[in-house]
């Protein structure tokens, strides 16, 4: 009879504050757990945002670093393959990326059930010869024929899923409905069906609507969660994708956005993309992306698949 591998408590490997993170606040490097809210809370577009970025190797939601670009494996039940292409894109171009040129692979397969013996042998089997940093499942409803609310039947697929992350050091996050009508209890106790879902999750993020108002809640199993920020899903000329909103952060008039864009592309040598601008301007992303649209539009600026430039005034 075999022994377990063990080795001392001293030995263990161990990380650097930057190494433990996959996205800065919101995911930990190799976690599981899940992205929650009720219907219509954008719990897709989060996720596809967390994939784009760690695709990317930048920033998520334009505002929360990645420690360093991986391939991503992605699969998405609920929408039409055009809709997550439509998706991606959208959020890649919020973010200044082209999408063919992420290493963001999608399993196309009609249908991938955890409780079947053969689709989760195929799952794994794909995620051995991908070796994705992170798997992003959407939703989880979506991937069985089992009842949620019985943590015997709910269990066996969450650990199937740890075992991934174990064996393959890869990331996964899903996808999950929260219980509607939940709003006043507390975020990991409103996730629909059995308590199996809140006791997973090494990273989860929430998203709850109050009015008009988005709100994302972060919790981790072994580090401090950063305060609730709000969030809102806006449409940006060819871009769809969630932002940020800080409340707190003053408008900037509109003749200073200006002045800091004409003197950034001034000072380039090249076409600047969205996201380049944005760190150089240092102005929120709506007010950003109104001014560039302003200025092209009188023809002070012009903008290709390469970026904004200036246009050379006409004597």
């Amino acid at each position: 009879m075999s022994i377990l591998p063990f080795m001392p408590a001293f030995d263990l490997a161990s990380r650097t504050e930057e190494q433990r993170w996959l996205v800065k606040d919101l995911w930990t490097e190799q976690a599981v757990g899940i992205v929650g809210g009720e219907p219509k809370c954008c719990k897709s577009f989060l996720a596809l945002d967390l994939a784009v970025s760690v695709a990317a190797g930048t920033a998520c939601l334009r505002r929360f670093q990645v420690s360093g670009a991986g391939r991503v494996l992605l699969y998405a039940a609920e929408d039409p393959l055009d809709v997550v292409r439509r998706r991606l894109e959208g959020i890649c171009t919020a973010a200044g990326h082209n999408l063919a040129d992420l290493d963001l692979q999608v399993i196309t397969a009609p249908t991938v059930r955890l409780d079947l013996d053969t689709d989760r042998r195929s799952l794994e089997e794909t995620v051995a010869k991908l070796k994705p940093r992170l798997l992003v499942l959407d939703p989880f409803v979506r991937l069985h024929r089992i009842d949620e609310n019985a943590s015997g039947e709910v269990a066996p697929l969450l650990a199937f899923l740890r075992e991934l992350q174990r064996r393959y050091a890869v990331a996964v996050l899903v996808v999950h409905h929260a219980k509607k009508g939940a709003g006043n209890i507390r975020a990991g106790q409103a996730l629909r069906g059995s308590s199996e879902f809140h006791a997973w999750g090494d990273s989860n993020l929430y998203l709850r609507r109050n009015g008009d108002d988005l709100t994302l809640t972060v919790e981790h199993r072994a580090a401090p969660a950063m305060p609730a920020v709000t969030l809102e899903l806006a449409q940006r000329a060819n871009a769809l994708a969630l932002e940020v909103i800080d409340r707190r952060q003053p408008q900037t008039p509109p003749s200073s956005v200006d002045e800091r864009i004409t003197t950034a592309l001034a000072s380039a040598v090249h076409p600047l993309p969205f996201s380049e601008l944005r760190g150089l301007c240092r102005v929120r992303t709506a007010n950003l992306y109104e001014r560039l649209a302003a200025l092209t539009a009188v023809g002070r600026i012009a903008k290709s698949d390469l970026g904004y430039r200036l246009t050379v005034a006409r004597g």
